[in-house]
């Protein structure tokens, strides 16, 4: 159950052009903007952050991008996370394979070596402690240039602020990524967890995907 409920969007009207920008990508104002609200400059400050980080004009792949950050999720625990990253990578063309496969990336078919090493290296990176070495660097600048590094270590290093927040604010987890989350990695092991009582009690789970977006399967 959420620790603070987040508030709806017509609470802070001038947060409305960032609240736009989440609409446009996810289809809905994810509620951990929602609950961060109360600090509306957090919000500015947050969503900034988050058009550089992933910048449609960057170097790495989007729908990488939110791999990235899934794996980085994966490493410091958030469940919320897991799932908002999944359902990123679903919308920007991410095959259901490669989302299935994930948590296995490093023995996929589904993954080539210059993935594996940029995701080796966003578990590293999410690691407390810190667990990137001289020799994980020398591996990923043998695949990625400098400025691609440069994104992919802004993805974990957004994730690690989205990680801590949602983890510790139990954020209620959304309809749509809970249940892209459920059919990509549900059979391995994720589970909404602390975040589920409002995944659960949204309706027309089924129908949102059938409605609204490619089924995974």
């Amino acid at each position: 159950m959420s620790r603070i409920q987040p508030l709806p969007p017509e609470t802070t009207p001038e947060l409305k052009a960032h609240f736009d920008f989440f609409l446009s990508t996810l289809g809905f104002t994810p509620n951990s903007v929602l609950t961060m609200q109360r600090k509306p400059a957090l919000v500015q400050a947050f969503a900034q952050l988050n058009a550089a980080v992933m910048d449609p004009a960057g170097e790495v792949d989007l729908g990488f991008r939110r791999l990235i950050g899934h794996v980085a999720s994966k490493a410091a625990g958030c469940l919320y996370c897991q799932a908002h990253t999944l359902l990123g990578a679903h919308n920007f063309g991410v095959s259901d394979e490669k989302l299935a496969d994930v948590w296995s990336y490093a023995t996929s078919r589904h993954y080539d070596e210059r993935e594996r090493v940029a995701l080796d290296f966003a578990l590293a990176a999410a690691a407390q402690p810190n667990e990137v070495t001289d020799d994980l660097f020398v591996r990923a600048r043998a695949h990625w240039s400098e400025t691609e590094i440069v994104e992919i270590l802004g993805v974990v290093a957004m994730f690690g602020f989205l990680n801590r927040w949602n983890d510790s604010m139990a954020t209620p987890l959304e309809a749509v990524p809970a249940a892209i989350a459920e059919k990509a990695v549900g059979g391995r092991g994720w589970s909404a967890g602390k975040h589920a009582r409002q995944a659960e009690a949204q309706p027309g789970i089924s129908t949102l995907l059938t409605t609204w977006m490619t089924p995974l399967d």
